[in-house]
């Protein structure tokens, strides 16, 4: 079966004007999200993973972008350019229901937070507007929609309001004693507890003691993520390990517990 050149197509369906920079941020957002992520997923490729605008019709705005591969890299056919483009607006759906939910693989610089901002601006501004994103081919000549995502005017506030969140909470880790260390768990507990104080867990920073020392929760967001995995996951907490961004509180200039601020990746430690 013949594969058409694949494209992604933007809907942006408003009841008020969208403002000249909203409408702009929603391409610029895009563009950006997709070249990370074929750097990410398709690292040959970057550099050819620009966006085009092909064509902007009546109605509701309805947008064609051609990925620049698409018209390029002739050793890669069609179906799996396709395959591509259909995984990037996977992606991008995740990591939009992250910033909803607070969980998951959400923006961790404020190049990306302030890209996420400028995708939901132009929806957000509206009192009841939409957007719709779809990876779309022509197979055999007819249209094929490969994958789609859909969102309202109430949950782009939601995610802007989660995007301000992440920079407050950012610009207190930016500060952290130390940055995307090591740890693992030695003590768990279940229980809450109340960000700053004592949790009653231990744990293990190699890179900076051979110590295990008491953990601390510097921020909702970090105490949020750790205690799903301790409650939630499947797998043994004490076999993962958590690159985090942490502060430590000494006495004598001997580090005595740790203070966690930022989560950035749980990882399966070998046994």
């Amino acid at each position: 079966m013949a594969v058409g050149k694949p494209h992604i197509v933007l809907t942006l369906d408003t009841k008020e004007p969208i403002e000249l920079g909203a409408f702009v941020g929603v391409f610029t957002s895009l563009g950006n999200e997709y070249d990370r992520f074929i750097r990410q997923a398709e690292p040959d490729l970057a550099g050819e993973a620009d966006l085009f605008v092909r064509k902007v019709r009546s109605g509701s705005i309805i947008v064609d972008l051609i990925p620049w591969l698409s018209m390029v890299a002739p050793f890669i056919d069609d179906m799996e350019k396709s395959l591509i483009i259909e995984k990037f607006l996977r992606v991008w759906k995740e990591r939009f229901e992250s910033l909803l939910s607070g969980k998951g693989n959400a923006p961790e610089t404020r190049s990306e937070l302030n890209d996420w901002a400028d995708a939901v601006k132009a929806v957000a501004t509206d009192a009841n507007g939409s957007a719709k994103i779809e990876a779309v081919t022509f197979e055999s000549g007819k249209k094929k929609i490969r994958a789609a995502f859909k969102f309202k005017s109430s949950d782009a506030r939601e995610v802007l309001k989660a995007v301000e969140r992440q920079k407050t909470l950012l610009e207190k880790t930016q500060h952290a004693d130390h940055r995307r260390v090591l740890m693992r768990f030695t003590r768990s507990d279940i229980g809450d507890v109340t960000v700053g104080k004592p949790s009653g867990e231990k744990v293990k920073i190699e890179e900076i003691s051979d110590r295990s020392l008491p953990l601390v929760y510097g921020s909702e967001l970090a105490e949020e993520r750790i205690k799903h995995e301790i409650r939630e996951a499947d797998e043994n907490v004490y076999k993962k390990g958590f690159v985090v961004d942490v502060n430590f509180k000494s006495i004598g200039g001997r580090p005595v517990a740790y203070a966690i601020t930022n989560v950035h990746q749980i990882i399966d430690l070998p046994d």
